[in-house]
């Protein structure tokens, strides 16, 4: 026998045809949310509806989200992300590799905050592992996606994604970092009193190919007051460099080594 009495099920599906979310149903006719669930489903039986899977997609329900995670998950997507979306197969996918666990860890945690709803499995590849978050919403939260590879396409974030890495500017480095870039140790000699010796000094690399998104990197790099080179290979500018002192600090302070 269902525990709710009819009014208070009717109130609850005539809400949700107008478009509320089951989570604001539940709460304003103290409900739980499961219950609600169960009766969207039963009328949309009823109507013949198809059924569409729950979202909590922020550009969708307009609901709030760890902006700064999304800051960190934008880096990493630009990096060493991609979005599968096809009728039958929708997921954002984020690469990383399989010895660096804390990158693992941070990846997958990233996706949980900035939604929730949304499975997320690991899959393992040689030598490096596949974070993987199932909803085609994440077209809706990365309007770069797009078909063919990064580089062969125009990459520009739209007002309200630059917004958010203008307020959180060290996730968004510490994100593009972690995909495409490193923490070295480089060496020089020089002569001191007559005799060389060996200098060994932290760096900090990104190398990708599309120049938009290098732009969007050394733009926010401009924008904390970090100093940064080209550093061209094989007639390439695809490598940027940070290599002073201050620098390379304030990159400890907020990025670090991948782990």
């Amino acid at each position: 026998m269902e525990q709710h009495g009819p009014s208070i099920r009717a109130q609850a599906v005539a809400l949700m045809r107008q478009g509320i979310p089951n989570r604001i149903v539940a709460a304003r006719l103290n409900v739980p949310r499961g219950t609600v669930g169960w009766w969207r489903s039963e009328d949309r039986k009823l109507r013949g509806e198809p059924y569409e899977q729950p979202t909590d997609c922020p550009q969708c329900t307009g609901l709030d989200f760890d902006k700064a995670a999304y800051a960190y998950l934008l880096g990493l997507y630009l990096g060493d992300g991609h979005i599968i979306s096809k009728r039958k197969q929708h997921h954002l996918s984020v690469f990383c590799n399989a010895t660096q666990t804390g990158l693992i860890t941070a990846a997958e945690d990233a996706m949980r905050k900035v939604m929730p709803l949304p499975s997320v499995k690991q899959r393992y590849k040689p030598g490096c592992v596949e974070v993987k978050s199932y909803t085609k919403h994440w077209t809706c939260m990365f309007p770069q996606h797009g078909p063919g590879k990064k580089h062969e396409r125009r990459i520009a974030l739209e007002p309200w994604q630059q917004a958010i890495v203008d307020a959180h500017p060290w996730k968004f480095i510490r994100g593009l970092i972690h995909s495409d870039g490193c923490r070295i140790t480089n060496w020089t000699t020089r002569i001191v009193a007559g005799e060389r010796k060996r200098y060994e000094y932290p760096r900090y690399f990104f190398t990708n190919v599309s120049d938009d998104i290098r732009q969007l990197y050394t733009d926010t790099l401009d924008k904390l007051g970090i100093e940064w080179t080209h550093c061209t290979r094989n007639g390439n500018p695809y490598n940027i460099s940070v290599a002073k002192k201050a620098s390379v600090a304030l990159m400890d302070t907020h990025v670090g080594p991948k782990h």
